[in-house]
C-alpha cells in the first residue's frame, strides 16, 4: 500500500468508530461540561489538538479526523473544487463558541472537575438509541457541506476543530517547534497544475509552489500534492528548525 492508500485507511477506520469516538469531538458536551465546572473529553481533545499542531501542524485533519473518512467518500460523488472565498465562516462560529465556554467556566466558579468520559456509558458516545439522532445530525452536516460546497466543504466552512490546529500550527511557525513542512524545488515544476487538480482542499499549489510559499492555512499536509507530481517538485521536509544566531539549521531531514 501507498501513502495514501494508508492516510484514507486511518480516516476510513476513524469514521466507522464515529458512534464510539463522536462526543470526544463534540462542541456541544464542551459546553455541558463547562456550565457544571467540568473539563469534559472535548475540552482535552481540542487542547490535545492545538498542542499537536504545534509539533505535526494539521496533519490529525488528514490522517485521524473522522470527519475526513466521510467526506473524501462524498468526492466520488461530486468532485467540485471548494472555493477559499468563505473560509472566515467558521471563525465567525467559533469565536462566539469559545467566549460562550469560557463565560460558563466563569460562572460555574471555574473548574471543579475533570471527566474525561462525561456523558458517555463506558466510554462509548453512542450506547442508546435515542442518541442517534445527535449523530445522524453531525452526519447530515458534514454530508450536505461536502457534497454542495464541494472538496472538504465541512473542513473549510463549519469545522470547529480547524482553528484549534490552525492556531497551533501558526504559532508553531512563529516559534519554530513544527518538524513536518512541505517545501518545494522550483526549478522541477513544469507546470502541469496535477498537483493543484488533485489536492484535497482545493489550494491553489501551483501558485504556492511558484512563490515558494506551502505554508497554507488550510493545508492539512496529506501528501497528495508529493505523491502525484511527476517531477517530484513538492516534497516533505522533517526534523527539527533550530536557530543559531542568524543562521537557520535543519536537522533530520
Amino acid at each position: 500500500m501507498n501513502r495514501q492508500q494508508f492516510r484514507k485507511l486511518f480516516i476510513l477506520i476513524s469514521f466507522l468508530l464515529f458512534p464510539i469516538t463522536m462526543y470526544y469531538f463534540s462542541p456541544v458536551i464542551i459546553i455541558f461540561g463547562a456550565a457544571r465546572g467540568i473539563i469534559a473529553g472535548s475540552f482535552i481533545m481540542f487542547v490535545f489538538m492545538f498542542l499537536a499542531a504545534l509539533f505535526f501542524g494539521r496533519i490529525f485533519c488528514s490522517w485521524l479526523c473522522p470527519a475526513a473518512g466521510l467526506q473524501e467518500m462524498c468526492m466520488g460523488v461530486t468532485d467540485k473544487t471548494a472555493g477559499s472565498k468563505y473560509d472566515l465562516v467558521k471563525y465567525f462560529l467559533w469565536v462566539p463558541w469559545i467566549g460562550t465556554i469560557i463565560a460558563l467556566f466563569i460562572f460555574a466558579g471555574g473548574v471543579h472537575s475533570i471527566d474525561p468520559l462525561m456523558d458517555t456509558i463506558s466510554g462509548i458516545s453512542i450506547a442508546r438509541p435515542d442518541n442517534y439522532i445527535i449523530f445522524y445530525f453531525f452526519i447530515s452536516l458534514i454530508l450536505i457541506t461536502a457534497l454542495t460546497a464541494g472538496r472538504r466543504g465541512f473542513c473549510h466552512y463549519v469545522c470547529w476543530m480547524a482553528p484549534f490546529m490552525i492556531i497551533g500550527d501558526k504559532l508553531g511557525n512563529l516559534i519554530r517547534t513544527n518538524v513536518i513542512r512541505l517545501k518545494v524545488d522550483k526549478e522541477k515544476c513544469i507546470n502541469c497544475k496535477i498537483c493543484t487538480r488533485n489536492c484535497i482542499m482545493s489550494l491553489p499549489v501551483e501558485e504556492m509552489v511558484k512563490s515558494n510559499a506551502m505554508d497554507h492555512t488550510e493545508c492539512i499536509l496529506c501528501g497528495m500534492c508529493v505523491d502525484t507530481c511527476p517531477r517530484k517538485a513538492i516534497y516533505f521536509e522533517v526534523g527539527w528548525k533550530l536557530i543559531a544566531g542568524n543562521k537557520t539549521i535543519n536537522k533530520g531531514q
